[in-house]
């Protein structure tokens, strides 16, 4: 009878000091080691591990862009444009990144995009979106500069505006220029315009196309970084 009640006596301090000690040792370890703490715990929060090929997705990546388009998106609607137009164009901008692969995305990160345009603070949350992704963000303001950085680096895809000062068709001066040295990057303008005139005489003169909104632009630079597969 002794014997069973120290035997539980011993069985019910253990017990007790289980729930006492562990969670003050856990308690000092966070606290000891907060910085390594918290960078996991931002990358525990950034990825979500998928079933199957075990895929890693960035989800605060995919946010961060979706996010930037959409005010891209907003900030390129004229004043004339309606609330339904707004409206489409936003939802157009956030399903361009949600369609965004895990092997889209793993193909971003590797990526760089050379941005030619005079007036570089026009397409912030553009830049921001790209780079949200992952895919780096060159910006040259002349056609000059630009065939220069070509001339040293490579790039898996061209964004230009169209008209630079004092030429009105400096997009296509670039592109001119770019073709003729042999470079076969691809190349998207990225301008105030996307009629279907405009985006036959891209292409015809070897570009990808031209638009003027961002959802565009975004699958655009996708497919482009794409053909690098």
């Amino acid at each position: 009878m002794v014997v069973d009640n120290i035997t539980r006596l011993i069985d019910a301090i253990s017990r007790l000091l289980g729930t006492v000690i562990w969670p003050t040792l856990i308690l000092f370890l966070v606290v000891r080691y907060k910085s390594a703490f918290a960078s996991f715990f931002q990358t525990v929060s950034e990825f979500s591990i998928k079933g199957g090929g075990v895929e890693a997705s960035g989800k605060r990546q995919i946010a961060d862009a979706k996010e930037a388009l959409i005010l891209a998106a907003v900030a390129q609607s004229g004043p004339d444009t309606s609330p339904q137009d707004r409206a489409s164009e936003v939802t157009a901008a956030a399903k361009a990144v949600e369609s965004i692969t895990p092997r889209t995305l793993r193909r971003a990160r590797i990526a760089k995009v050379l941005w030619v345009d005079d007036r570089p603070t026009n397409n912030v949350q553009e830049r921001r979106a790209l780079e949200a992704l992952g895919i780096g963000v060159d910006l040259s303001t002349s056609t000059d500069d630009a065939i220069a950085i070509l001339n040293k680096q490579k790039f898996d895809v061209i964004i230009s505006d169209m008209g630079r000062p004092p030429d009105p068709r400096a997009g296509y001066t670039l592109l001119d220029k770019v073709r003729a040295s042999g470079n076969a990057t691809p190349l998207v303008f990225y301008a105030s315009s996307r009629a279907p005139e405009h985006i036959a005489e891209s292409r015809r003169r070897g570009a990808m196309g031209c638009t003027n909104r961002p959802d565009e632009l975004l699958e655009y630079v996708l497919s482009a970084i794409g053909r690098g597969d």
